[in-house]
């Protein structure tokens, strides 16, 4: 029998506080970021690794407080002046080590945030002492700054944004089928969409349900292993 064609259609990444679970690996960076009044100095570093969630709970924050959000990379391109009128985020700040240009438009950008009273968010992969700045007083702000940490995602948070990556799907999906992705899967947020995509893809051109043999199936397709 012929495989059926499907159509694997866009999907907008879903960034709204809605959509961001709570669990205990991010829990205090959740409090820290609803409590953004209280930063010392109207500041915060937010750490964490790939797939943590950064970018979705900046994003939480922006949408809280009006907030532009900008790559550190593009900092030297940047008005900083007009960026500087009103919160801040400032992701992958860690990038940018060495680039001479864009650590002294951050770090003008700290300056004026400061003057203004305006809220800065930073994001990075590691805390601001491994940072390996070249500029000394940006290093000394950064790493004057508070920080907060997001874990990688447990299996409770995993399961959950499974579960609400199938419903956008309008997949109906065992709870043992979940359980067996999240504890089998790459552990981050980044990895659960593009394997939901290709669990709906198989279900669709075999025509059956998303079970855990397709879900083995489809892992190891993922990880180079299957046919």
């Amino acid at each position: 029998m012929a495989e059926q064609l499907t159509f694997d259609l866009p999907r907008e990444p879903a960034l709204g506080r809605g959509d961001f679970f709570v669990s205990p690996s991010n829990a205090a960076a959740v409090e820290a970021i609803q409590g953004w009044h209280d930063w010392p100095d109207g500041k915060l570093v937010l750490v964490g690794p790939k797939g943590a969630g950064k970018t979705h709970l900046a994003h939480v924050w922006a949408a809280m407080t009006g907030a532009r959000i900008v790559a550190a990379s593009e900092l030297a391109r940047a008005e900083i002046p007009v960026l500087a009128e009103g919160p801040v985020v400032v992701e992958d700040a860690d990038r940018i080590a060495g680039d001479a240009a864009a650590e002294k438009a951050l770090f003008h950008l700290h300056n004026l945030a400061r003057e203004r009273r305006v809220a800065l968010l930073i994001t990075a992969s590691m805390a601001p002492g491994r940072w390996g700045l070249a500029l000394p007083d940006l290093q000394s702000r950064v790493q004057g700054s508070g920080m907060v940490s997001l874990a990688p995602p447990d299996d409770a948070l995993i399961s959950a944004v499974l579960v609400k990556l199938f419903a956008d799907r309008q997949l109906d999906v065992a709870p043992d089928v979940v359980a067996y992705l999240a504890k089998h899967m790459e552990r981050s947020f980044e990895a659960a969409g593009p394997l939901v995509a290709a669990l709906d893809q198989a279900a669709l051109a075999e025509k059956r349900a998303v079970t855990r043999p397709l879900a083995a199936q489809v892992l190891d397709k993922m990880r180079g292993d299957g046919p």
